[in-house]
C-alpha cells in the first residue's frame, strides 16, 4: 500500500514537472499556464464570494441525477433479469442512452427543460445504461439452483432479493458505480457548459473561457477531479458499509 502511494507521488510529481516544461516552452500563459499559477490561483478562489454555494449548486445536482439513475437502474436491471419482456421493452431505451453524444441531449434538454433540471436529467441519462447493464449482468449471474430452492420453498421475494440475488449484484454494483460517478460529474458539466447555467461550476469554466482566464480554468478543472474523486470514495464506502450491514442481518 505504501508502494502504492509513493509510485502515485512520483507520477503526479513527473507530470507537474512535464507541465511546467511545457508552460515553460510555450511562454504564453493565455495558451498554457504553469501549474505554480495555478496552484496560487486554488489558494485564493475559495475565498471568493459565491465559491460555495456554486459547488454545492452542481454538486447536488449531479449527485440528484446519479441516486435517481442508480435507483432506477438497480429496479430496471432486478424487473429485467426476472422478466425477459421487460428487458426487450427497455432495449430500445438502453441504446439510445448509451450511444447518442452527450452534446445531442444537452441540446434537446435545453429545448424541454429548464436551467435547474438540465444537470439532474443529462447526469440520470449517461449513468443510468451503466447501472442497469452491470446490475443485469449480476442478477443473471446468480446460481439458478439458489433461485430453483428458493422457489420451491416459497420464500417472500424481498428475502430472496436480500439473501440471494443482492451478493451476486454486489461486485457488478459496485464496478458500476465507480465507472459512472465520473461519468456522472463529466456529463453533468458539460450540460453546464453548454447550457451556460449560471451560479454553477460549468457556467464558470465558460467565464473563463470567455475572458482567456487560464488559470481560473485550470483551477476549476482540478476542483472538478477533487470533487469527483471525493465523492466516489465517500459513496462507495456508504455502498460497502450498506452491504456490511445487510450481511449480518
Amino acid at each position: 500500500m505504501k508502494k502504492t502511494f509513493w509510485y502515485r507521488a512520483l507520477a503526479v510529481l513527473i507530470a507537474l514537472l512535464i507541465w511546467q516544461a511545457a508552460a515553460m516552452a510555450v511562454g504564453n500563459k493565455i495558451l498554457l499556464v504553469s501549474p505554480i499559477a495555478v496552484a496560487a490561483r486554488l489558494a485564493t478562489i475559495w475565498r471568493e464570494k459565491g465559491f460555495f454555494s456554486t459547488v454545492l449548486y452542481t454538486m447536488a445536482r449531479i449527485l440528484l441525477g446519479f441516486v435517481l439513475a442508480l435507483a432506477a437502474g438497480v429496479l430496471a436491471a432486478v424487473a429485467a433479469g426476472r422478466f425477459r419482456l421487460i428487458e426487450y421493452l427497455l432495449w430500445p431505451y438502453v441504446i439510445t442512452f448509451r450511444s447518442v453524444p452527450v452534446a445531442s441531449f444537452i441540446i434537446l434538454c435545453l429545448i424541454w427543460l429548464n436551467f435547474s433540471q438540465l444537470t439532474v436529467f443529462i447526469a440520470f441519462l449517461i449513468v443510468f445504461p451503466v447501472i442497469y447493464a452491470n446490475v443485469l449482468q449480476g442478477v443473471r449471474s446468480t446460481d439458478p439452483k439458489l433461485l430453483e430452492m428458493a422457489e420451491l420453498y416459497k420464500v417472500p421475494w424481498y428475502r430472496r432479493f436480500f439473501y440471494i440475488e443482492l451478493p451476486s449484484i454486489r461486485p457488478y454494483l459496485l464496478s458500476a458505480c465507480t465507472i459512472s460517478i465520473g461519468m456522472a460529474w463529466k456529463s453533468g458539466i458539460a450540460a453546464e457548459v453548454i447550457g451556460v447555467v449560471t451560479g454553477s461550476i460549468g457556467g464558470a469554466l465558460y467565464q473563463s473561457k470567455i475572458y482567456f482566464e487560464t488559470a481560473d480554468l485550470f483551477a476549476w478543472t482540478i476542483i472538478i477531479v477533487i470533487l469527483s474523486v471525493l465523492t466516489e470514495k465517500a459513496f462507495l464506502w456508504v455502498l460497502r458499509r450498506a452491504f456490511a450491514g445487510m450481511e449480518r442481518v
